[in-house]
């Protein structure tokens, strides 16, 4: 039975404190009717980083959490039989930042995309940051050559949250979701969710801002336009 709860996406960056941090996902935890959580976290973007991990487990233990189990995905030892069993039994799945492609080279490697899409569609919450958030969306984007954004193509993410997103990219001003949007159809939004603030995603396709301001953008032909901020909700 198909039961999808939102998704939680959360920017990161260098503004965002642990205060911060742990304010979100306390968030996290109170909209998904959670105490002392389980969580399943998915390492892959940073190819599984050991001191990585603990530094981010150890701020989701500051928020509230209970136990955080790593679910290693990267390394051709990793078993994907494994960490089905886990994600199955936990209460939430968080999906840390890194490399967006390098993250879902690893997942379609183990064969886990049609897994975790199944288990968000049977009712398991998902949250990500920064690029775990983009991963959990619609698509990104890459290129074959860093240099020429005219060999920039779009890629498959695990389109569990049905949007296009960046995080914390006011810096250059949204460079990249730029690019990703004038790749995409016409009509398609885009969302800059900036250092510190978080998006909810629900199953319905509406999105909320909480934690900070969300920038807003739309491919109009051949023209990105900005719309007016999402702002954050109570």
């Amino acid at each position: 039975m198909s039961n999808p709860r939102p998704v939680h996406l959360l920017a990161g960056g260098r503004a965002s404190t642990r205060e911060n941090f742990c304010r979100l996902i306390q968030r996290v935890y109170k909209d998904n009717e959670v105490i002392l959580p389980t969580i399943a976290y998915i390492g892959v973007a940073s190819g599984d980083d050991e001191s990585f991990f603990k530094r981010i487990a150890e701020n989701l233990r500051l928020a509230g959490a209970g136990n955080v189990i790593h679910v290693p995905l990267s390394s051709d030892e990793a078993d994907p039989e494994k960490a089905k069993r886990i994600l199955n039994s936990v209460d939430l799945v968080y999906v840390s930042g890194g490399d967006v492609s390098e993250g879902m080279m690893s997942l379609e490697k183990k064969n886990m995309v049609g897994f975790l899409q199944r288990l968000y569609e049977h009712g398991k919450p998902f949250f990500g940051q920064s690029a775990g958030s983009i991963i959990l969306a619609e698509k990104w984007v890459q290129w074959s050559d860093p240099n020429d954004d005219s060999t920039a193509r779009l890629f498959p993410c695990l389109n569990i949250a049905k949007i296009l997103c960046d995080t914390h990219g006011e810096q250059d001003t949204w460079n990249e979701l730029k690019i990703a949007l004038g790749l995409s159809e016409g009509g398609e939004k885009g969302f800059g969710i900036t250092s510190g603030a978080a998006i909810i995603v629900h199953p319905d396709g509406k999105v909320e801002a909480f934690g900070g301001v969300v920038n807003q953008f739309i491919r109009k032909g051949k023209e990105i336009i900005s719309l007016p901020d999402l702002l954050p909700i109570s």
